[in-house]
């Protein structure tokens, strides 16, 4: 969903009147108007929109597994990570942030969805991934069993 169709959401879910509204968009950007906005400042706009209140609501749709088998590949490694103990959140927001780390390190405002990457931006992470599973089994099996 694109980061307007949020705000516009936001807005009717705050029960923000027009002026208001339109108030507060000039108070944290200098613009009125969503259109004028580059996609920081809307992120801004969404922030403040959080701060005043406002949850993202999940649908209760289930999304469907990629078409893509590196796309799947990253979310089992992930999810054999967790498992092994080698990840302590096997959350969709814990894996992006990890993929964050590898794509846009040290950039505030980007979100990094591993179902849109490219098989060059998944390869370096796919293979972090297979290490941390490798460190996991490793200690897996050096544990005495008990």
């Amino acid at each position: 969903m694109n980061t307007i169709a949020i705000i516009n959401i936001a807005k009717g879910q705050l029960n923000i009147a027009e002026d208001d509204y339109r108030a507060m968009l000039g108070r944290i950007t200098g613009k009125t108007s969503l259109r004028d906005m580059n996609e920081r400042q809307k992120i801004a706009v969404m922030d403040e929109m959080k701060r005043l209140g406002f949850r993202i609501k999940a649908s209760g749709k289930k999304l469907p597994a990629s078409v893509k088998p590196y796309v799947r590949m990253i979310h089992a490694l992930w999810r054999n990570c967790y498992r092994l103990g080698e990840v302590k959140d096997h959350s969709p927001a814990a894996l992006r942030a990890f993929c964050k780390r590898f794509i846009a390190h040290g950039v505030d405002g980007v979100i990094v969805d591993p179902d849109m990457m490219s098989y060059a931006q998944a390869s370096p992470i796919i293979e972090a991934l297979k290490k941390m599973e490798a460190r996991g089994r490793a200690k897996a099996k050096a544990a005495p069993n008990g």
